[in-house]
């Protein structure tokens, strides 16, 4: 005699426990991914959001001094010397007054005031003379104050003063034709 077999599906726990924790492992990567993400996107945003200081703050604290810092100020055009031939620039930079609202006048300010202890010298090597470095241009620099009191730039960004010239009505024009 032959016997009947039926067959049944029967569900176990440990496949449901077994899909659980899939889930779980899933979730938990998940988040550690979203994490590492959002991470980096913060930690680049602070780096990339590098600040300027002021060619007063920089010669008043020594402990700038061998630090790479990113600073601010008025080129004095009458101090650029460009060494063609070995790509040297040199030229020297003055402090620009924060307080004023006015940023075509405070570089025309910052340029005409002849205090040596606002001023301070740069050099910068390896690098082709903008066109834009000029008298009473904002010269933005990142480099490192050295022991001699010359700021050894690196990189130099340049906006051009005459930007700004409709904002300062008294200005004296000097040099060149109209």
């Amino acid at each position: 005699m032959a016997t009947s077999t039926t067959w049944e599906k029967t569900i176990d726990a440990p496949v449901s426990k077994k899909l659980n924790i899939e889930k779980l492992k899933f979730l938990v990567g998940g988040f550690l991914i979203f994490g590492a993400i959002a991470y980096l996107i913060i930690m680049n945003t602070f780096s990339g959001a590098q600040y300027f200081i002021t060619v007063d703050q920089l010669l008043s604290d020594p402990k700038y001094v061998g630090q790479t810092v990113r600073i601010s100020g008025a080129v004095i055009g009458k101090t650029i010397q460009y060494d063609d031939k070995n790509l040297i620039i040199d030229f020297t930079i003055a402090h620009i007054d924060t307080q004023n609202d006015n940023l075509a006048y405070a570089l025309y300010l910052a340029a005409a005031d002849n205090s040596t202890a606002r001023r301070l010298p740069v050099h910068i090597e390896n690098q082709v003379k903008p066109d834009l470095l000029q008298n009473e241009a904002q010269a933005i620099l990142t480099g490192k104050l050295g022991e001699d009191g010359i700021f050894y730039a690196t990189e130099l960004l340049l906006k051009c003063p005459s930007r700004y010239e409709d904002n300062v009505p008294n200005q004296a024009i000097t040099g060149g034709d109209l």
